[in-house]
């Protein structure tokens, strides 16, 4: 007996890996394309000069900032609709409600962003950065940030088939769009093909372009597609569903807030390094878009295991849920520690991506961003770890504590620790990065801890949907 059920232990949990993996590594490239059309934006404005570069960080920095957050928002819909599929697998009309109000939700949140960012100029003279570099990192952002709703509108088609376990087409659309979105930032910023020169601007008019095309490629194969069309999810887009929408923002809410606290740590991180100089600036945008490039592979994992432990979820199955998580989690804990043995041992050889490693000019912001990262190897593994433990968390549709997690590590400790040795000690930009290590290492110890009470907090039992919607009623 015993033997019996070690060996159906060790088949369930190697199903599982397999399952993973058959769904995680379309979602991970799919991360690595999109994180690859801002890194490749980056890449062309460093053939522009540091200044451009360090404009362009800015800009992003504040583009990314509203944009997490509805993306957050948005994410909710791959729980919910992984939950469903795990309580009825041939679910259609429920899903396409869920999908249809993440649509909804994606425009309602779009227009309120497209008015802040279009004073994206204002707001970082506010903050204290120089003027020239306000004014054209506003002049980009005015461009970037009508990417935001077709962007938004394929997150929530590509949790559509993340939940179906399908991610290929989105993945295959991505990496269409990278060539994409290079050619036309390209011809744009260079005024290449007969079109006129127009620097910053180009590059985010490209990104608006690559955005677009993914919305709009993703969406026919929804429509055409034999396995997808059933669905019907483009039909009687009108018609609302107030208690599904208002429950998406119950779950969604505080993603997008715990993505916000994450992410905007890092803006403040650029801001303060703005401050500090301009060299310095340009080094974090560079070692930051390396550590950002490897984070996808985690991130991407994390949106598997929402799917997975959402569908163990939905099917009130605890033992899945287990197996569904530390699955995920050493997959995602293994790989950042792959990354981390990279940063530390072949620094220059991902510098020299972005700048000439052996050209004089460069030698400040070279060795800057070495030391930066060095800061970054530490961080990945708590960078994993928090990535992963978030989806296995989003998985249970328990998000309200994980952002007051991410609120307290990254705000409460990170960002006051990095600015006191930043500008209180010598360390400058090296003190602004001991402050995201540490932010990183308390929010993943956090997500970790809360994980393994799951059965004590009683986040295992799946609620039926009807209760949901009543409840949101």
């Amino acid at each position: 007996m015993i033997a019996r059920d070690s060996t159906y232990q060790r088949a369930a949990w190697l199903a599982e890996l397999r399952a993973t993996l058959s769904l995680g590594w379309p979602l991970v490239l799919a991360t690595l394309a999109q994180t690859a059309l801002i890194t490749s934006d980056v890449i062309l404005m460093g053939w522009m000069g540091s200044e451009a570069l360090a404009a362009g960080a800015l800009g992003t920095n504040v583009y990314f900032a509203f944009l997490i957050f509805g993306i957050g928002l948005v994410n909710a819909t791959s729980p919910m609709i992984a939950e469903e599929l795990g309580r009825k697998r041939h679910s259609v009309r429920e899903v396409r409600r869920t999908v249809r109000q993440g649509l909804w939700a994606s425009v309602t949140v779009a227009i309120p962003i497209w008015i802040v960012t279009w004073n994206g100029e204002k707001l970082l003279l506010a903050i204290g950065q120089a003027p020239g570099l306000a004014h054209n990192a506003g002049e980009y952002v005015r461009a970037l940030q009508w990417s935001i709703l077709p962007f938004l509108l394929f997150l929530v088609l590509r949790s559509f088939l993340a939940a179906l376990e399908r991610p290929g087409w989105a993945l295959f659309i991505g990496l269409l769009a990278i060539p994409v979105n290079f050619a036309a930032a390209y011809a744009l910023m260079f005024g290449s093909f007969g079109l006129p020169a127009l620097g910053l601007i180009g590059a985010g008019l490209g990104t608006v372009i690559s955005s677009t095309f993914m919305f709009a490629a993703l969406a026919l194969v929804i429509v055409v597609h034999p396995r997808f069309k059933r669905y019907h999810i483009f039909g009687r887009f009108w018609r609302a569903d107030w208690p599904r929408y208002r429950t998406l923002w119950q779950i969604g809410l505080p993603i997008g807030l715990t993505l916000t606290f994450e992410v905007t740590i890092f803006n403040a991180a650029a801001m303060l390094m703005g401050r500090i100089g301009e060299n310095e600036l340009a080094a974090h945008a560079i070692a930051l878009q390396i550590a950002s490039f490897c984070f996808s592979v985690p991130l991407g994992i994390g949106q598997a295991v929402t799917v997975r432990v959402g569908r163990a979820y939905g099917a009130q199955d605890p033992d899945g849920v287990t197996r569904a998580g530390w699955t995920s989690f050493a997959l995602g804990v293994g790989f950042m520690a792959v990354t981390a043995s990279l940063m530390l041992f072949a620094p220059h050889l991902l510098i020299g991506a972005f700048l000439d490693v052996n050209d004089p000019k460069n030698a400040l912001v070279v060795d800057l961003a070495r030391s930066f990262l060095l800061l970054a190897a530490i961080f990945q593994l708590a960078d994993g770890a928090q990535a992963v433990g978030a989806g296995m968390l989003r998985g249970l549709q328990d998000t309200r504590v994980p952002m007051l997690y991410a609120a307290f590590g990254y705000w409460g400790i990170g960002l006051p620790l990095g600015a006191i040795l930043a500008f209180g000690t010598s360390l400058r930009g090296v003190g602004i990065w001991i402050g995201l290590a540490s932010a990183l290492a308390v929010v993943a110890s956090l997500m970790q801890w809360r994980w393994l009470r799951r059965d004590r907090l009683g986040l295992v039992t799946a609620v039926p949907r009807d209760v949901q919607e009543a409840f949101a009623a």
